[in-house]
């Protein structure tokens, strides 16, 4: 007997027993829990990744909504401080003219006061110069009446 046949006789116990101590089925068993296991993982990965989108839409939704509350503020703002700069303008407008009104106010007080002055010095002018050429003229007593008259006459007018 060769070697071959004896190699093919151990070759054929071996597989026997590998078949006795159920070896195929142990491996078969090992890989079925292997592919349960690989499987158990994807699904476990896919439900991973849909929680992923969700919550990745979600973020998505809220920052949108951020960004039109955002766009809303600045609206508001914008709208608001166009309303103060009218309104700060209108107002500097209005002080402008009151201080205007003031000033021109003053001016006229001030033109009517230099103008009665000037009639109280032109007034007082007359008067002495009056009175000298009144007493170099006439008496004492004519010159005091006629003077007293004048004063009065001249208070009427300028009252």
């Amino acid at each position: 007997m060769d070697a071959t046949f004896w190699a093919l006789i151990a070759l054929i116990l071996f597989l026997a027993l590998i078949a006795y101590m159920k070896v195929p089925g142990m491996i078969a068993k090992s890989l079925d829990g292997r592919a349960d296991k690989i499987r158990n993982e994807l699904d476990e990965a896919r439900r991973l990744r849909e929680e992923a989108q969700q919550l990745l839409a979600e973020y998505q939704r809220k920052r949108k909504d951020a960004e039109k509350e955002a766009s809303a503020l600045i609206a508001a703002a914008e709208h608001e401080a166009t309303g103060l700069m009218a309104e700060a303008r209108q107002k500097t407008e209005e002080f402008v003219q009151r201080r205007t009104v003031m000033a021109e106010q003053k001016i006229a007080l001030a033109e009517a006061e230099a103008v009665n002055e000037v009639r109280q010095s032109a007034v007082e002018i007359a008067v002495r110069a009056a009175e000298a050429l009144i007493a170099e003229q006439a008496d004492t007593k004519l010159v005091g009446d006629l003077f007293k008259s004048s004063i009065t006459e001249l208070k009427e007018r300028l009252n």
